[in-house]
């Protein structure tokens, strides 16, 4: 009967187990349609912001460019790398992690390389294997782009003032609920628009006040718009992930729990079968 206690016990607990997972799979499956719908909106706009930025940047002279487009010797680099505060989310936050580190060791070896987290999972692992130039778990708590904007100001000081000869942004992209890919893009220096014998990009514009003036208009707002896309991007991968994986938990504890049933009926059996025979050997012995 001690067996069968153990058992109920365990059922109970993968019963409750059952009702936390199903749950903040809910929570995240009604958080996600409005990041998904965020995200969804704001691509097309970021996308045609950057494609102009970079056509335009491309027809200027090298000595009245942008001070963002420098390109020079990297010595130091600085890796954004965007997680989510809290877990639960399956490999959501180990895979910006791993992205992370590969850049650290292999890509950039040799080089200083730094973090900036955005998320509290990232903060937590990353210290401990590098230096953390700055960590914001705090953005996330009301996301919005003024919030964003200082971020990426602060970014566009460190490139502009030579702390670093290049920023990298990881972070996951929302392609659907089941599917997150983990990217990673050259924030600073910006990169020159990609030449092809069928672009035909080439336009007769009219510029006023002038091209210089534009650009240099355009490049801050270009680079605040495409962080903010990154951390909409990041939030929707999140909630995809974390409703993916409470799924597979709720499933996976739903036939957890039907094999404990499975075994409790079983060992309940043959209490029962014990019990019978013990009567009947003692109800012989009488008889005899």
């Amino acid at each position: 009967m001690a067996n069968l206690k153990e058992i109920r016990n365990r059922i109970s607990s993968v019963g409750s187990t059952m009702q936390i997972t199903s749950a903040m799979k809910m929570v995240s499956a009604a958080k996600l349609k409005k990041a998904q719908d965020a995200i969804t909106a704001m691509r097309p706009y970021s996308e045609k912001l950057t494609e102009l930025l970079q056509n335009l940047s491309a027809t200027l002279d090298s000595d009245t460019g942008s001070k963002y487009s420098d390109q020079r010797e990297v010595k130091k680099v600085l890796v954004v790398a965007i997680t989510s505060n809290r877990g639960l989310a399956g490999a959501f936050n180990s895979n910006v992690v791993k992205e992370a580190k590969q850049l650290a060791a292999q890509t950039y070896a040799g080089k200083q390389v730094d973090f900036m987290t955005l998320g509290k999972k990232g903060n937590d692992i990353l210290k401990k294997s590098g230096t953390i130039y700055q960590n914001n778990n705090g953005i996330f708590d009301d996301l919005s782009f003024e919030a964003t904007a200082d971020i990426a100001e602060k970014l566009m000081e460190l490139f502009a003032n030579g702390s670093y000869d290049k920023i990298i942004i990881v972070y996951n992209h929302f392609k659907n609920a089941a599917t997150q890919l983990v990217m990673k893009e050259q924030f600073l220096p910006i990169l020159p628009p990609e030449t092809s014998e069928t672009s035909t990009s080439s336009a007769d514009y009219i510029f006023e006040p002038s091209k210089e003036a534009i650009v240099e208009g355009l490049i801050p707002k270009s680079l605040k718009t495409q962080l903010f896309k990154a951390l909409r991007d990041s939030v929707a991968s999140e909630h995809g992930a974390r409703m993916t994986a409470m799924h597979k938990a709720t499933d996976n504890a739903t036939e957890l729990r039907d094999a404990l049933k499975l075994q409790y009926n079983k060992a309940r059996q043959a209490a029962i079968t014990n019990e019978i025979l013990e009567i009947v050997g003692g109800a012989e012995a009488l008889a005899g």
